[in-house]
């Protein structure tokens, strides 16, 4: 499987209680996934498929999707939903993208759709890693500066599933080479390195750099979620996980207006060690930011933008953390952080 939606249910629910800071998981839905367990099966195109526990004789069966939307700053954003089952999740997925279609009461607060309104998905073909998603005329009847948010909310939602890897645009059957209303370059297929949510402040020469998606937080109703950015970095960088370290520890740009709970200090010891899919990153004491270092208590925050961060890198799987060569770090509920930290199946959750 991808390291999108690779989890099991034993391995979604372990990670439910060890990420459970604000915007990812909440308490109350955690206390649903933990009890009583679920059924789960996994769909032709990858999807996991959940058994939900209702009071009802038959059970609801739903999927677990992340949809990209368009918060209230403009950002690209996942945000995971329970769909109705269907045999076909990835033309599911981009139906609850079209603006008035069945997403506009599960919206949360500030968030909306990214299709024009009465686009129709006529179909998702999924072939050799490549989806070739078709849509109806409507499709063309949107404003040339949402362009980029619209093929970027796309490609990242198709490319969930485990079969996704790039993805290819259709209007009424034919092929477009580029977007169009803007003329965005689409050519063979675009894909998740191809970025999300640009960010090249202070970037002189584009070309002498490469880019690199790390994850920010933003709020919105005093509730906080989290935010893929692409940045671009230098092409001397030769470490990806030491450069998304680095972004993350010098914090958002401040033009973009997103927050970081990393505090001032904090720095790698040691290189990072790679294993079997697991990274395990070795920090000095300024990682524990406002909480004491004798209870050796990691934020939340910066657990998950971390494990969301590397884990969108080819390869990686899980994220161990230590401090001073020691792993005794507990999270904010008081658990001990025994094991590796795995990408969560659910990102962005409830109402903001």
């Amino acid at each position: 499987m991808s390291k999108y939606n690779k989890q099991i249910a034993v391995t979604v629910l372990a990670s439910s209680l060890l990420l459970s800071g604000c915007g990812l998981f909440n308490a109350e839905q955690a206390t649903k996934e933990i009890d009583p367990p679920q059924d789960v099966t996994i769909t032709e195109e990858g999807a996991k498929v959940e058994t939900e526990n209702v009071k009802s004789d038959q059970a609801e069966e739903t999927i677990t999707s992340q949809l990209y939307l368009i918060d209230k700053s403009g950002f690209v954003v996942p945000y995971s939903m329970n769909l109705p089952k269907t045999d076909s999740v990835a033309k599911q997925s981009l139906e609850y993208l079209v603006e008035g279609g069945p997403v506009s009461n599960m919206l949360p607060n500030g968030f909306k759709a990214v299709l024009p309104a009465d686009t129709q998905v006529l179909g998702v073909n999924i072939k050799d890693g490549t989806a070739v998603a078709d849509f109806s005329k409507e499709f063309n009847n949107y404003k040339k500066e949402d362009e980029a948010k619209i093929l970027q909310a796309i490609t990242w939602t198709l490319t969930q599933f485990d079969n996704v890897e790039k993805v290819k645009i259709w209007v009424n059957g034919h092929e477009q080479k580029e977007m169009p209303v803007n003329s965005t370059p689409i050519q063979d297929g675009v894909s998740r390195e191809d970025g999300i949510n640009h960010d090249s402040t202070d970037v002189v020469d584009i070309t002498n750099t490469k880019p690199l998606t790390v994850y920010y937080m933003a709020e919105s109703d005093g509730q906080q979620y989290y935010v893929p950015v692409t940045k671009r970095i230098s092409n001397e960088e030769t470490d990806p996980i030491v450069s998304a370290v680095n972004e993350l520890t010098e914090g958002p740009s401040p033009s973009l207006g997103l927050m970081s709970d990393f505090q001032d200090g904090v720095e790698l010891l040691s290189a990072p060690k790679y294993e079997d899919g697991k990274v395990t990153l070795d920090f000095n004491e300024s990682i524990y930011g406002s909480f004491d270092e004798e209870q050796k208590i990691i934020s939340s925050d910066v657990l998950n933008t971390l494990v969301l961060t590397l884990t969108e890198q080819e390869g990686i799987e899980s994220v161990a953390v230590t401090v001073n060569g020691k792993a005794e770090l507990i999270n904010e509920n008081g658990e001990k952080l025994t094991e590796p930290v795995t990408r969560p199946a659910k990102v962005n959750t409830g109402s903001f």
